[in-house]
Formats: C-alpha cells, structure tokens, sequence
C-alpha cells in the first residue's frame, strides 16, 4: 500500500533566534507529527519489520513506531540526549499505557548517525479488542528545547480467524498464544514442537456455588484428513467434585497442545468446547493453524 504523506515546513529568523517547525500527515493511516526544532525524514508504523499504513490491528499484534533520521538534537562531544514518552488512551479517555521515558537507560547519550528512535506497542491486556484507542509519542531533547509529537488513532479487531459460538456465556477476549515465542498468534500459523494455547479470558455465565465453579472442557484436533492427532473428552474430570476458583477461572481458561515433527496434512481443525456442569452454560471455540 502506497503512503502518503502531507509535509510543510516553515522556520522564521529573528532576533538572532531560529525556530523550525514541520508537519507529517500520513493521508492512509491518520498518523500526524509536530515538531518543533526537531524534525524527521520518515515517520512510519512497521509490523514484522514491514512498513504499513494500517490503523486496524488484530488483537495481541505488535507494531512499531519510527522516527528515521531525527535532526536538531544539542550534540555534547558528538553525542545526543533523546528522550520518548508514550500514552495510550481509551475513547472515554482513559490512560491505558503510559511509559514517562523509554530512553530513560541511554545516560551516555546516543551516536547513531542517522539516528532511529523507536518504540513497540503490544495490542494485548489492558487493550481490549472491538475498541478504538489514540497513542501520543513525545520525543523531546535532553539538552535542548526541540520536540517532536505524534499521534495516531487506531482500531484492535477479534482474530476472524477463530469462530465461537456461546450459549449462557460472555467474555473479554479469546485468542491463541505461542509459549516458544511469547506471544500471540495472529496469523493462524505455528511451529512444530510449539507449545500453542487456546485462551480465554474473562469467561462468565457459569453456575457458582461457595465461590466455586464446576466446568469441563474438551479439545479435539483433526487434520485436513479428518485423521484424529488429539481428542480430550474432558481435561476439568479431575475437578468434578471439587471444582475451580470462580477468580482463577474468569481470569484465564485455556488447553494447549503440541504437534511433534512428521508428516502434517495441513491444516489442523482445533476445537475446544467449554461448558458448566451445573448449568447449561456453554462456549465452543473453532480455529484452524497451519503448522510448519
């Protein structure tokens, strides 16, 4: 996808003073950035070290935002003082991340020349999916007055990937983890010998009884042969009398598996049915993962 980009700058002479100021507008994906003194050749969001202009992300997505070849830094002995605050805020306005100094560990300075100043956003607790939020990143010199300040909305989406249907029940998020790599699986694409977690938080609508919670939960896995790898009738059998913690098991229910080396017939059927033995409460959970 072609970006595009709006530019002005303008800078006034006065009194012995120089001030600079410039503009980025990024027409795709909304970014916007203001500096004052300080100024950027390329400002851009990258996901998997791919540029992109997006501004919908999948939930448990990791972008980047770069600033290439920021100038107007005060050099002391050829070195320069950046520092990065980043916010995240909800659309009620509400503080969800805030880091007051990303650069806080650079006390020597910087000597990069072109200098890249980034920071990674991880779309994962307390971000929720199904919800727009607006990111600010203040980069401002240590040594001097320059700043540079963007700001850029953006949307997180549920995995379409993975399909649920629920009888009884709610939740916050549902979403596969990946235990070698820490971290979410958006693409429906794993490793074999990985350990891959079905998950789900935040899951209500289960008949309490003195704090406790009487579920069960069963996982199938079938390969694109309909070849059985894995069928689990009920991996909470042990539980059936003495049962869950209403606490533990609203934070975070999940199964996870691992498929060893081998001929794989891709892709594999995932199926995790979660359901209450007091009550008709009742979630499934369908997803297929390509394995390589």
């Amino acid at each position: 996808m072609k970006t595009t980009f709006y530019i002005v700058f303008f800078s006034i002479i006065f009194t012995g003073c120089h001030f600079s100021k410039s503009f980025k507008k990024d027409l795709v994906s909304g970014l916007t950035s203001v500096g004052n003194i300080l100024s950027c050749d390329d400002v851009y969001l990258s996901v998997n070290k791919e540029k992109t202009s997006r501004k919908t992300f999948i939930y448990g997505e990791i972008f980047f935002l770069n600033f290439n070849d920021i100038k107007g830094f005060t050099s002391l002995n050829g070195k320069v003082f950046p520092g990065l605050r980043l916010i995240v805020v909800n659309q009620a306005g509400d503080t969800l991340m805030k880091y007051d100094d990303l650069y806080s560990g650079y006390k020597d300075g910087l000597d990069y020349s072109p200098l890249l100043l980034s920071t990674d956003i991880t779309l994962a607790s307390p971000i929720r999916s199904n919800s727009e939020y607006t990111l600010f990143c203040k980069i401002w010199d240590k040594k001097g007055s320059g700043t540079f300040i963007s700001k850029f909305e953006f949307k997180v989406v549920e995995n379409d990937q993975i399909t649920k249907e629920g009888s009884g029940v709610t939740y916050n998020e549902i979403y596969l983890f990946s235990e070698d790599n820490k971290k979410v699986i958006t693409d429906n694409k794993a490793k074999v010998n990985d350990n891959i977690h079905i998950i789900v938080e935040g899951l209500t609508g289960f008949k309490e009884e003195n704090k406790l919670l009487f579920p069960g939960l069963s996982l199938k896995i079938t390969d694109a042969g309909k070849n059985s790898i894995l069928d689990y009738k009920d991996l909470f059998l042990d539980y059936s009398e003495t049962g869950v913690s209403v606490t533990d098991f609203f934070t975070r229910v999940s199964s996870h598996f691992k498929v060893s080396e081998g001929k794989i017939n891709n892709p594999l059927e995932c199926e995790m049915v979660i359901w209450d033995k007091k009550s008709n409460a009742r979630l499934k959970v369908k997803t297929n993962i390509i394995m390589d």
